[in-house]
């Protein structure tokens, strides 16, 4: 029988049982330890959550008490069981919706055994290990749903702002506004505007004396400030009521009918786990993206689950408010410096104390500067940067349909609406295809744009016999992806075509040289060799661009279709001259290559950047990061930062080296080109990228000390002096590959010298302005050419390691 337990805790358990020989002896217990800067971050954390807690237990029409019960058990339960250990938890505005929907239809007990049923609903999904399957959902739909939430938790508070009571609906709330605004709450709009002032102002402060203000939380001052106005003016206003927590209301049994329960624990338990898992994969950026991060511990999901589906059984239980992580609370603690979940269960704690200790002064606080507070929320939910997104992805269709059934019908339908829409999009762009034909000099076009499948094959086949015998044609397959009724369709036309004394050309972004069945191609013979040989080209996939030539001797040129019944690669790519034999790697006249490259890229590749490349030309460069590496030809920095036009400012010499400023001979080139990226093109980091088998670091190795440098080159190298020197100082720890050790002494030096170089870096005016003012970060990079791997450096429990970077890293 196995119990289900957090990734890790086996591990956990073997490792205290084997006493390393460097942990405490075995009676001695440690010491708890909590580092300053989670201290400051959990006082930061508190003081935004204590006043948003309330607003959103006012929002919800729940006891007030709730609010604080679900902020204590977020910051206690999950921030010490949860997988993020960054993510502060507590009571969402993304649950508001949800919540009070609930306590309308069922009333406040039934809710918080809803909320107890969705925290072991999410404890099961937690031991199936199937968080990452919350990620599948379209972005378009979690913003659109946050927007709908957005606008209904903002048109409910209007009414309270405005010293009235919402309404249940968003339709109901919109057509009582008019009369709600005849008999308009002087004393309660003056407070809300007053909330709404400073939450707007706060952050905008200039000056020093600003810098320093702006360090306590917006929120905390404005409804501290309205409730020191209120008080003073004398106004008469509805003021927060905590009743004694000796009647405060825990869960009682579930009571309605059983569909309906089952679809509100789904519903909550759908909108409290995406919530969390996406708020865990935006966290891990934020911390990512922090300067001076170093080694950043990625979220575990499937922890995070269990840990959300525990706070929300305890918090249900207790009776308080559906627990979710929360991105305004969670970004404060990632800007405040927190480097542990030490930070958020110390929050929680503090939420205790304020719930016991702070009671008189909590009830000062009026209704209607919460109001205001959580109004404010719901309209930032509204993001147009979010809109600009999903516009630019064409997904805007699916992001208005979720956004106005979420405000309409309700959270669950707005989804299931946004879902549905969704999947007819992208059935859509599936069968989307463009089939046309035309003649010009002579030449017949048949044009396909799209993904060729077979409800596309009558379009296909009405375009190609339009075609008269004997004709020139021209097949243009601009589409990733063809199926075997196409295929074969495609095939027959034309064996018929050509034996009828036509001649065809296939053209496109992936065609090859023949048809092929498909996966024939990875057993037929390449180069002269035997099937399955090495001698087989195994390039197909980026053959658009690489430097070296598969050569083959073809008959006329076809089409061929790969392992996946996708068109294969173009031979005109792969740049065979059809005029003459297949020369041998490396014989190809430079001045022929040159060419032949040219020429490719404008039959091919043009086409396809030339919209991008001319917004560049009117825009100007704007680079996100400087990325310094070796002139080595097998570098390709395009290809192992996946990186198109406008995205790097690339600095190329031999040894990937950055002469420290102010050094004798040294070299304004790079210094010019730093000053220039960090100054005038404000690129937010900057990298630093050696590579295996480096010929600079090899010559260095093979230098005499205190030999005249008399060649440029020479002289050159004397740049990297300083990294060989850190190689051979015993006191200067190595750096090291994770995994293995480095493979010799050129590997080494080459590890020690992207180290060096940053040291550099950071020497230079520039860089070091920049760092202080944490708009830049630096990055060092290993690239090892014969593995085709790239690692990345960090830091390992004090150590500098170049660790791997794996497929599961970049998955968010």
């Amino acid at each position: 029988m196995s119990a289900c337990v957090p990734a890790g805790a086996t591990e956990s358990a073997h490792i205290e049982r084997a006493h390393p020989p460097h942990s405490p002896p075995p009676g001695r217990r440690r010491r708890f330890r909590v580092a300053g800067a989670d201290l400051s971050a959990a006082v930061a954390v508190f003081l935004i959550a204590l006043p948003l807690s309330l607003g959103i237990a006012l929002a919800t029409g729940a006891p007030l008490q709730a609010g604080l019960v679900a902020a204590a058990v977020g910051g206690l339960v999950a921030g010490r069981l949860g997988g993020s250990p960054l993510q502060v938890s507590g009571p969402a505005a993304g649950l508001t919706v949800v919540t009070a929907d609930l306590i309308h239809q069922y009333g406040w007990r039934t809710t918080c055994a809803i909320t107890v049923l969705a925290g072991v609903a999410q404890l099961g999904l937690g031991c199936l290990r199937v968080a990452r399957a919350a990620l599948a959902v379209s972005p378009a739909i979690v913003h659109g749903m946050l927007t709908g939430i957005g606008v209904t938790i903002a048109v409910a508070q209007a009414h309270i702002v405005l010293g009235g009571e919402p309404q249940s609906s968003v339709p109901d709330n919109l057509r009582a506004l008019p009369a709600q605004l005849a008999r308009l709450d002087t004393a309660a709009l003056a407070v809300s505007v007053l909330t709404l002032a400073v939450l707007l102002l706060w952050p905008r402060l200039p000056g020093r004396a600003g810098h320093l203000l702006r360090r306590m939380p917006a929120a905390l001052v404005a409804v501290t400030g309205a409730t020191a106005v209120a008080a003073a003016a004398g106004l008469v206003l509805p003021v927060v009521d905590l009743p004694s927590w000796h009647s405060h209301a825990l869960a009682g049994l579930p009571d309605g009918p059983v569909l309906g329960l089952v679809a509100a624990v789904l519903t909550t338990t759908l909108v409290c786990s995406v919530q969390s898992l996406l708020g865990a994969t935006a966290v891990d950026k934020l911390a990512a993206a922090r300067p001076g991060a170093g080694h950043v511990v990625r979220s575990d999901l499937d922890r995070e689950l269990l840990g959300q589906g525990a706070a929300n059984l305890v918090s249900g239980t207790l009776g308080g408010l559906p627990v979710a992580g929360v991105a305004v609370r969670s970004t404060a603690n990632v800007h405040a410096g927190a480097v542990s979940r030490n930070s958020t269960i110390i929050h929680g704690a503090l939420v205790v104390a304020a719930a016991l200790l702070l009671v008189p002064l909590l009830e000062l606080i009026p209704l209607a500067a919460l109001a205001a507070l959580v109004m404010a929320v719901g309209l930032r939910m509204v993001s147009l940067h979010h809109i600009r997104t999903v516009t630019r992805h064409r997904e805007v269709l699916v992001y208005a349909v979720t956004a106005l059934g979420v405000i309409s019908l309700g959270v669950l339908e707005g989804v299931a609406l946004g879902i549905a829409v969704a999947v007819g999009v992208a059935l859509h762009r599936l069968t989307r295809t463009r089939i046309t034909h035309e003649e010009e000099n002579g030449v017949h076009h048949v044009h396909v744009r799209g993904q060729l499948t077979f409800l596309a094959v009558p379009r296909l086949s009405r375009a190609l016999h339009l075609v008269p015998q004997g004709a020139d044609v021209v097949v243009s397959l601009n589409g990733s992806f063809m199926d075997h009724a196409a295929y074969e369709t495609l095939q027959d036309w034309q064996s018929t075509h050509t034996a009828r004394g036509g001649t065809v050309e296939i053209t496109g972004r992936r065609t090859g040289v023949r048809i092929a069945e498909p996966g024939e191609l990875a057993t037929e013979p390449a180069h002269g060799g035997e099937s399955g040989t090495s001698g087989d080209c195994r390039c197909r996939p980026w053959t658009a661009w690489r430097n070296h030539q598969c050569e083959r001797p073809s008959p006329a040129p076809d089409i061929a279709a790969g392992p996946d019944g996708t068109p294969g690669a173009d031979e005109g790519d792969r740049g065979t001259d059809p005029a003459s034999s297949a020369p041998a790697r490396g014989r190809t006249p430079s001045g022929r290559q040159l060419v032949r490259g040219l020429s490719t890229f404008q039959r091919r590749t043009a086409p396809l950047v030339r919209g991008e490349l001319a917004r560049l030309a009117r825009e100007g460069q704007q680079p996100s990061q400087l990325f310094l590496t070796c002139a080595d030809s097998r570098v390709v920095t395009s290809m192992i930062t996946s990186s198109g036009p406008g995205d790097l400012f690339v600095v190329r010499n031999v040894g990937n080296l950055v002469p420290p400023p102010g050094v004798e001979s040294g070299d304004d080139s790079v210094a010019a080109a730093i000053e220039y990226a960090v100054d005038v093109l404000a690129v937010r980091s900057i990298t630093v990228c050696g590579h295996s088998g480096c010929g600079a670091m090899q010559a260095l190795l093979g230098s005499r000390p205190g030999s005249p440098a008399v060649t440029p080159l020479g002289r050159w190298l004397r740049h990297g002096g300083p990294s060989l020197e850190r190689l051979r100082d015993p006191g200067a720890p190595a750096p090291r590959l994770a995994g293995r050790a480095p493979a010799d002494d050129v590997e080494r030096l080459c590890l020690t010298n992207v180290v060096q170089q940053l040291e550099h870096l950071r020497a230079h005016e520039a860089v070091a302005r920049a760092l202080e003012e944490g708009s830049l970060e630096l990055h060092g990079v290993y690239f090892h050419v014969g593995e085709a791997q790239a690692y990345l450096l960090a830091e390992q429990e004090g150590a500098r390691v170049f660790d791997r970077v794996r497929e599961v890293d970049l998955v968010v």
